[in-house]
């Protein structure tokens, strides 16, 4: 006794939804399958030349094929009627929205691209009962994408299909496995996630040209980092999220993340150490001017002035009041040059004749 061959063909609609969480995806496809009774044949010569008619499908026995993968039950319309032909072969075409489990690496995302299977085969009947084959050839099958909506995220690549026979326990069970391979587009999330991160990563480092002694740097590089903290927390939605492998995209954003917490760090430490520099900078010039033991003026080395200099005389006239100093201005000490001969001066000149020459001391 021959097998009933069962001829099928897919056709891919639409790639609908991918869930790489749940590792399943929902496509639209349009299947075909043919098989000949031969008790149900005719001559159409003697009927007025009918050579096919349409019949309840529960009034025929039709084969019970399955797809593997299936995990949530498919979702078709209703279309309970088959065409039969005068030679006894019955067509059933039926549109299905399939969910099926399927292995996706998003490692690649968005450049990934995802190969799920479709596997079709008898639920109870061997090889022996009924047998599958291709209705078109696989080179055919493979490059049709005449129905494929082409306006969504994924791009349909091919549709290889190839027959095997799967060998059980329970018997030999033909099957044919319909690959879908698709690839998403990855342009949107190329100017959505990856330019708007190369752009804040890009003008950190253009915060280095900022002057590393002022806080600007600080609060440029701050705010880049908040900017940053937001957008990453905003596009968490957007990467798959997937516990089999973590995209790349993903790590990319966590480096430059640490990218700019380094280089802000960097730029509090640079500004620290040069405050530091800046004022152990000021405090020298301060502590070299100390007052000099047993004398009433300052010297930067601590010994008295040398005799001849204007200050030491200023100094040596002090406390007899014949030299009379001049208001302390601006890079000026004393002035020699104004005696008792001049007008009277003022009450506080005296009191500058009472003291000493350099008013600064060491701390």
């Amino acid at each position: 006794m021959q097998p009933t061959t069962v001829y099928l063909d897919l056709l891919v609609n639409a790639v609908l939804d991918v869930d790489a969480q749940n590792q399943r995806v929902t496509t639209s496809v349009l299947y075909l399958e043919i098989w000949k009774n031969e008790f149900l044949a005719w001559d159409g010569g003697p009927f007025g030349g009918i050579g096919e008619i349409s019949l309840p499908l529960d009034d025929l026995w039709a084969p019970d094929i399955i797809i593997n993968e299936l995990v949530k039950e498919e979702q078709s319309s209703e279309l309970p009627y088959v065409y039969l032909n005068s030679s006894g072969m019955i067509r059933r075409s039926l549109p299905i929205q399939v969910v099926s489990a399927c292995y996706l690496e998003t490692y690649a995302f968005p450049f990934d691209i995802q190969n799920c299977s479709l596997t079709f085969n008898s639920a109870l009947h061997t090889v022996s009962d009924v047998d599958l084959a291709l209705l078109r050839s696989a080179e055919d099958i493979e490059n049709d994408k005449q129905v494929f909506l082409n306006d969504s995220e994924w791009e349909l690549l091919a549709v290889p299909a190839a027959y095997r026979v799967l060998h059980s326990q329970t018997g030999d069970f033909a099957q044919i496995q319909f690959h879908v391979v698709i690839r998403r587009r990855p342009l949107l999330y190329v100017v959505s996630l990856l330019l708007p991160s190369i752009f804040l990563t890009v003008m950190d480092l253009g915060s280095f040209y900022l002057p590393p002694h002022c806080g600007t740097q600080i609060t440029f590089k701050t705010s880049i980092l908040v900017g940053y903290t937001v957008f990453k927390v905003n596009i968490s939605e957007e990467l798959p999220k997937s516990t089999a492998s973590t995209p790349l995209i993903g790590v990319f954003f966590t480096v430059c993340m640490a990218f700019l917490v380094l280089s802000l760090s960097e730029s509090i430490l640079l500004v620290r150490f040069l405050h530091r520099e800046r004022r152990e900078g000021q405090e020298q010039p301060l502590s070299s001017l100390r007052r000099s033991p047993g004398s009433g003026s300052c010297s930067p080395e601590g010994n008295a002035r040398p005799a001849g200099s204007p200050l030491g005389e200023a100094d040596g006239a002090a406390g007899t009041g014949e030299t009379l100093r001049r208001p302390l201005g601006r890079g000026t000490v004393a002035n020699p040059s104004w005696t008792q001969g001049d007008s009277a001066p003022a009450p506080w000149v005296g009191f500058l004749g009472r003291t000493p020459s350099c008013a600064i001391t060491s701390p």
